[in-house]
């Protein structure tokens, strides 16, 4: 029977061994109240989206066993803010990972990760959570808006140190004050529904690390978060793109979600913002977006940040039409259709530490969505969740690591 449903591509065997390795240092980890074969599965795909195996798991535990070592563990939750707001409380959290192999190893020994809980509340009045994970410490794509981008690259995390995000978040997640988790026995007024990679970093800079913990993310028998409620945002990486073009070609990925961020649809200003765009530009991008293979509804989100005095006229609005409309006519053009496939996500500015620009206002936000309603392109705006506890899009890193370029861009030939 384990060699047909082998033989058919159904799920494969786990040890409860290999789970116990990958937690192996996890003071939280209590495997008698977890269940045991969402347990086994969790492992070994974590250990495989990393190299890893599920056999011989002996030989693979750590020699030393003491506590910060490395391993295949689940990090402790080092930190938590948590900020009250109309649809509920809006977690952000921390946790340790080894400052080993990078240039700041000499000066500490541990780095930290940050992910934000973002409470939603739907039609029905069901309040859910988006989780937004980090893939990076640290950015090298040098956004002049962006918190984490000030840090520079630090280190990539890995399959496991991307997993453990939502592991501490559905599992750990407790108020620093109170004894027990907050609320609920997860932790949570409400489920983790939907996952996005818009936490710390690139994730096209470590695309093979980031599939892999949405393999393990996405398991029936694991974490079981639907690839439909799963998102990889990208500064516009076009190489990146080609590669989950690729990847969205596999049975079971085809509806992972792509969110863009554009932030300016005139290459002097974007590129003045953003400088991935002298690498790849306006041009690269809307054809690289073209040719992205479409699944399902096939949407894109574009996601825009409104910095006043910066991207903010009509002017800008109109350029944002004008990038929207051949990936929407030559979709619409393929599927016989009427509804645009590419969808803008409009952010109002959160200022980062030092910001040389303010928060745009109510009046202006509201005046720049017109604008892109009067010429026909589908908007929504972003709630602001988290601005006062450095939790919003644009504000996650440490201000003790701003400015240390220590990883360099790494582009493909």
């Amino acid at each position: 029977m384990t060699r047909a449903k082998a033989e058919l591509g159904l799920a494969r065997p786990a040890a409860l061994d290999a789970y116990k390795d990958f937690f192996w240092h996890a003071r939280a980890f209590d495997a008698a109240n977890y269940p045991s074969r969402h347990n086994r599965h969790l492992a070994t795909r974590t250990l495989r989206a990393s190299g890893g195996s599920a056999g011989n798991t002996e030989s693979q535990r750590p020699s030393a066993c003491a506590e910060g070592s490395l391993g295949h563990s689940v990090s402790p939750i080092s930190s938590v803010i948590i900020d009250e707001g109309p649809e509920g409380k809006t977690f952000k959290f921390t946790q340790d990972v080894p400052a080993d192999a990078t240039k700041l190893a000499e000066q500490v020994k541990t780095l930290r990760t940050e992910s934000v809980l973002i409470p939603m509340i739907g039609k029905r009045g069901v309040r859910t959570y988006t989780l937004c994970v980090s893939s990076q410490v640290g950015c090298a794509m040098g956004c002049t808006f962006c918190e984490t981008a000030q840090m520079g690259l630090i280190r990539s995390l890995t399959s496991e140190e991307i997993v453990q995000q939502w592991y501490a978040a559905t599992h750990l997640l407790k108020h620093p004050e109170i004894p027990e988790p907050v609320v609920t026995p997860q932790g949570l007024e409400g489920p983790v529904r939907n996952i996005v990679f818009m936490g710390m970093g690139e994730p096209m800079d470590n695309i093979e690390n980031v599939l892999g913990a949405i393999d393990v993310l996405r398991d029936h028998r694991g974490p079981s978060i639907p690839i439909s409620k799963i998102t990889i945002s990208t500064v516009g990486r076009v190489d990146g793109i080609h590669r989950l073009a690729e990847q969205i070609k596999t049975a079971g990925w085809h509806r992972l979600n792509l969110a863009i961020s554009l932030n300016a649809a005139d290459d002097e200003i974007r590129s003045g913002i953003m400088p991935i765009n002298r690498r790849w530009n306006l041009g690269a991008l809307q054809q690289a977006l073209i040719d992205y293979p479409v699944f399902g509804g096939g949407k894109l989100c574009i996601e825009y940040v409104l910095i006043p005095g910066v991207n903010d006229t009509e002017a800008d609005a109109q350029k944002i039409a004008d990038f929207f409309a051949p990936i929407n006519g030559d979709y619409q053009a393929k599927r016989q259709i009427s509804t645009a496939r590419a969808l803008l996500n409009l952010i109002p500015y959160n200022p980062r530490r030092n910001s040389p620009w303010p928060a745009p206002t109510e009046e202006s936000v509201d005046r720049f969505m017109g604008w892109l309603t009067q010429r026909n392109v589908y908007a929504k705006r972003r709630r602001t969740k988290g601005r006062d506890l450095m939790g919003a899009c644009g504000q996650l890193g440490s201000e003790h690591i701003r400015q240390r370029k220590v990883v360099d861009l790494t582009v493909s030939a």
